[in-house]
């Protein structure tokens, strides 16, 4: 059964067979249909009503049904980020190429960079992805931390525990900790980024000011109905967990989920959707304003991570320079593009490739751009079609990876784009 519901953080109740959820108690002492009654915890158990996210499951077998884990290579995924030392460079890389050899999602997941601590749970790590193969007999999840995924090419269909579901490039789609899945790709490859979250879960930001509407509306967030596998065959159970990969035998499908209720929960959204807010008298805005979702931190105002994008809009400000300006962050910003080509840069940023400017790194417009805007009629709005670029932004450094800054991705001379900018300064003339 295919289908969604909408709303972001809703206590939903789904079943794929008539009557499968139990009516008034949630762990009843026969489940219907002989299903077992099993919850899923993705907060604490004392967290607050408005924070806490936990699901029960009545599943065909208890998640507990596996042969004991083992260690499996990991590939070229990555948990520990102190091996190579950050250099402190404006990076950035081309598109990851599709593999040689057949490669699933696990296979075909490359971690770029990362920060703060997965055994305590709190900064993250950026993927990105480029697989050419449906994960067959296997299904994954991540203990570690939630995954967003930002799907660049091909369709992707998230079978899940909880449900089907299935996006495009310019959706996005969350997968919260410990939810088992398995990722298929019709169009035969897909290639995405993914932002791997150990810390609070992605929530959506508070308004404030802005008022009641804008940004990401809360109805727009989809979440599947119930959807179950029946197959009594083989399987594959691979787990990240502190770090590693481990791989468990099961001898029936773990996505046997026929019927569900809570809050943690897959979901989806078409950025599409989203409410872009700017300015409409002078000043380009800061990024901010467009947040899509945030993970707390402990420290108020200052998350663990913001995703933001740069979606279609219109600039309409005056005696302002409109592209973002030259500047230096706190925070550190890894950055992709899904789609069509980026404000900010006129050449050699394209969709699938990434960017990294770490905290207090100089950064903003490249040579062209800067001078094509800096003599721009104003008289005129900007509008920006075809283009959806975002922003994995943290409060603390991005670490590339050994791989990231050996890669044959890496683009030497990205330093060079800002080599054109001219000397205009001359004290005769204010």
């Amino acid at each position: 059964m295919d289908g969604y519901q909408s709303g972001f953080g809703n206590e939903f109740a789904t079943e794929a067979l008539a009557g499968a959820l139990p009516v008034g108690r949630n762990s009843p002492q026969r489940c219907p249909y002989g299903l077992y009654a099993e919850q899923l915890s993705g907060t604490a158990f004392t967290a607050p009503r408005a924070d806490s996210r936990r699901s029960w499951l009545y599943r065909i077998r208890p998640s507990a049904m596996h042969r004991p884990f083992e260690p499996l290579a990991a590939g070229r995924i990555v948990s520990e980020f102190g091996e190579v030392p950050t250099p402190p460079n404006q990076l950035r890389w081309d598109p990851l190429p599709m593999p040689a050899a057949p490669a699933d999602l696990i296979e075909g997941l490359v971690t770029m960079a990362g920060n703060g601590d997965v055994h305590a749970q709190s900064g993250g790590a950026a993927h990105v992805y480029a697989a050419n193969r449906s994960m067959q007999g296997r299904a994954f999840y991540n203990a570690d931390g939630e995954m967003l995924f930002v799907p660049q090419e091909g369709r992707h269909r998230f079978f899940t525990e909880l449900g089907i579901v299935d996006a495009e490039p310019q959706e996005i789609v969350v997968i919260p900790r410990g939810v088992r899945f398995r990722l298929e790709l019709p169009d035969g490859q897909g290639r995405g980024y993914v932002c791997e979250n150990y810390g609070a879960a992605f929530r959506l930001p508070d308004l404030g000011p802005i008022g009641s509407n804008g940004l990401a509306n809360p109805r727009d967030f989809l979440t599947p109905v119930a959807a179950y596998e029946d197959v009594e065959q083989p399987h594959e159970l691979v787990a990240k967990f502190q770090g590693r990969l481990w791989s468990a035998r099961m001898d029936h499908s773990p996505l046997d989920v026929v019927a569900w209720h809570g809050s943690h929960a897959p979901y989806k959204y078409d950025l599409r959707r989203f409410n872009a807010i700017g300015s409409i008298s002078h000043d380009h805005p800061d990024p901010s304003i467009f947040l899509v979702l945030h993970s707390v931190s402990d420290t108020p105002g200052t998350s663990n991570i913001d995703f933001v994008i740069f979606p279609p809009r219109i600039l309409a400000m005056q005696d302002t320079f409109r592209p973002p300006w030259f500047h230096r962050n706190v925070a550190s910003e890894f950055m992709g593009l899904v789609h069509g080509a980026y404000d900010a840069k006129a050449e050699d940023f394209r969709p699938g490739g990434a960017s990294l400017h770490n905290s207090m790194t100089g950064h903003g417009p490249d040579a062209a751009t800067f001078e094509k805007a800096s003599r721009a009629d104003l008289s005129k709005p900007d509008v920006i079609r075809d283009t959806m670029a975002f922003m994995f932004e943290t409060r603390l450094v991005w670490r590339p990876t050994r791989h990231a800054l050996e890669s044959a991705q890496l683009q030497a001379e990205y330093y060079r784009c800002w080599e054109g900018l001219q000397r205009h300064f001359d004290p005769a003339r204010p």
